[in-house]
């Protein structure tokens, strides 16, 4: 197999691959309803405020991944780049390709350099320190003397760019996870907790699950019962910062009957009380805005010093473009991939995106491939809506779904989702 993974004419860098903008891409993923329509009025705040820079890192659990995937070093990895966290947790398993996709382009952005810190920086600690810690000064020259020179032009001009508050390259000297919306998301629920004056990091300080759930149920749960809180809740705008668009928040309102303020409650209860805070790094990212950085265990596994050289090694199998995943697969030869990583994407789409994509994953899978997404909702968005002669080729692994849903330590969603290609 070529370094592209089956892909026909593979592009290098994003707008080599279709001259479509990012306005475009989101606009035809995200919008379906009339401009003056209230949901038409969502969708497109929703694209606007979608355009940036959205995720610093990505919300969904490696080791549930992993343990689902299975994957080894044959393994044609198709996956959607977010903030390339995922991908860099699954190039510790040395698999033979991953090809990530994406339409915002601050994430492919973001996925890029973090795989040319991987290849340039000297050592470990100084990549721990850019993107662990990622709020010290340093990083900003050791992103001018070592990593800028090695960046493709579009990835230079994005962390080059000059804004209101600087250069973008900037965050990582002011922790680059509260930037972006999901960092902006976090700290607003930082500040209502601090408004009803309540330290949601004070949990960070437990010592025992027992007194994970005294402090949750001291400091946390209470801020759900505000009147501001609830009607927060109740506004789909509120949601944006997870990256939730007005289709996918109908369908979690639906599903909590309403209370979105409970549900909410209830996925941070999960969150603070059901995993170890000791090494859950959602954990810490939710409650104290960064990884634990000094006893190092409360951290993604592409950051351990253990995993360090192997990623080094690995960095090179990494293809990473802006492009939709039904476009980019539409353009893969045949039975050319074998794992594929949908995030939560499909919880955007309607029933023909939903079958257009599954007709490319369907065409370009080899016999065994397996499939993993996550939903707002429990229940799969498949059946009903995707073809029965494409949906046939699949089966379902409802029990170790469900399993692995529950164990998925960033608590955020209502279901984890696992199909296997029959043969």
């Amino acid at each position: 197999m070529d370094r592209s993974g089956g892909v026909r004419a593979e592009p290098r860098h994003p707008g080599e691959f279709a001259p479509m903008t990012a306005n475009t891409l989101l606009t035809d993923a995200v919008i379906k309803n009339k401009q003056l329509s209230k949901r038409g009025i969502l969708e497109r705040m929703f694209t606007m405020t979608f355009k940036g820079f959205v995720y610093p890192q990505i919300w969904e659990d490696p080791e549930v991944d992993l343990e689902a995937l299975q994957l080894d070093k044959d393994s044609r990895i198709f996956t959607i780049a977010s903030g390339g966290c995922n991908i860099l947790n699954y190039l510790t398993e040395q698999p033979a390709h991953i090809q990530a996709v994406d339409l915002n382009p601050a994430h492919v952005a973001l996925t890029r350099l973090k795989l040319t810190a991987l290849e340039q920086l000297p050592d470990h600690e100084t990549f721990f320190r850019f993107f662990g810690h990622a709020d010290e000064r340093e990083n900003k020259r050791v992103y001018f003397r070592d990593l800028a020179p090695h960046l493709d032009p579009e990835t230079r001009a994005y962390w080059s760019k000059r804004g209101l508050r600087g250069r973008r390259i900037d965050m990582f000297t002011r922790n680059v996870y509260e930037f972006g919306l999901l960092g902006r998301f976090i700290g607003l629920l930082h500040f209502v907790a601090r408004l009803h004056g309540k330290n949601p990091s004070h949990i960070l300080r437990a010592e025992s699950m027992e007194e994970q759930r005294t402090l949750f149920e001291d400091v946390i749960g209470p801020v759900f019962d505000s009147r501001v809180v609830k009607a927060l809740c109740r506004m789909p705008v509120s949601f944006y910062g997870l990256g939730i668009p007005p289709a996918q928040f109908e369908a979690l309102s639906s599903s909590a009957g309403g209370d979105m303020a409970g549900l909410m409650r209830s996925r941070l209860e999960r969150l603070a009380c059901d995993f170890s805070i000791d090494d859950n790094y959602f954990a810490w990212q939710a409650f104290g805005r960064g990884y634990d950085r000094h006893q190092r265990q409360a951290i993604p596994r592409y950051l351990r010093d253990s995993n360090h050289q192997i990623l080094r090694d690995n960095a090179s199998k990494v293809d990473v473009v802006q492009a939709s995943m039904t476009d980019f697969l539409a353009n893969c030869d045949a039975e050319s991939r074998d794992r594929y990583i949908l995030l939560d994407a499909q919880d955007w789409m309607n029933t023909e995106q939903l079958t257009a994509l599954w007709s490319e994953i369907l065409r370009t899978s080899a016999p065994g491939a397996r499939v993993i997404f996550r939903t707002a909702g429990e229940e799969s968005p498949l059946p009903g809506r995707v073809p029965a002669e494409i949906l046939d080729r699949w089966d379902y692994q409802a029990e170790q779904s469900l399993d692995l849903g529950r164990r998925d330590r960033s608590s955020i969603y209502g279901g984890f989702h696992l199909y296997i290609r029959r043969d």
